[in-house]
């Protein structure tokens, strides 16, 4: 089974499967456990309004720690398994890997929400986030778009389309 404590101390293993360093995977840890805590205190795994008694971790939790909750949410979106596989690569079935992505998916949306680093899904919301990181006019600012320059023209041999053998050919291939 895939675990966080066996899994850091390998040489760029975080890295690889959640694509975060170690240090930026370690930032995010207590904010995601925090917004788990608050998502498990309103709502149970399976979607329902938590009614009666309040979350307690179980023993035999198939993601025992918040390391562990968050490694399974980042390299299940990372890698995007089969349920099935990435439930048997963390130690449980299918269903129960749904109703942990499930839970965790909102609550990681939740954790970036609360550490201000959703993604963006316009171009003037990207200006905006990065005037706001680089607001001095020495800061040195990353371009918005990478631009090459234009290839010179091929040397293959063109094929011609408007022959009557290749439209012959096309029509024939096609029926």
């Amino acid at each position: 089974m895939l675990r966080y404590a066996a899994e850091h101390a390998k040489i760029n293993r975080i890295r690889h499967l959640t694509s975060l360093t170690d240090e930026q995977f370690t930032q995010l840890v207590v904010p995601f456990e925090l917004a788990f805590l608050r998502d498990m205190d309103a709502w149970t795994m399976e979607g329902l309004p938590r009614m009666g008694r309040r979350y307690s971790q179980y023993a035999t939790s198939p993601l025992p720690t918040p390391e562990d909750r968050l490694l399974f949410m980042l390299s299940y979106l990372k890698v995007a398994a089969v349920q099935v596989a990435h439930g048997a690569v963390f130690g449980m079935s299918q269903s129960n890997a749904n109703k942990w992505i499930h839970v965790l998916l909102t609550v990681l949306h939740q954790t970036l929400m609360d550490v201000e680093d959703l993604p963006v899904r316009h171009l003037q919301d990207l200006t905006q986030r990065l005037d706001v990181r680089y607001p001095s006019e020495n800061a040195v600012c990353p371009p918005l778009f990478i631009k090459t320059a234009p290839n010179a023209r091929s040397r293959a041999p063109k094929t011609p389309m408007s022959r009557a053998r290749v439209i012959a050919a096309r029509k024939s291939a096609t029926r």
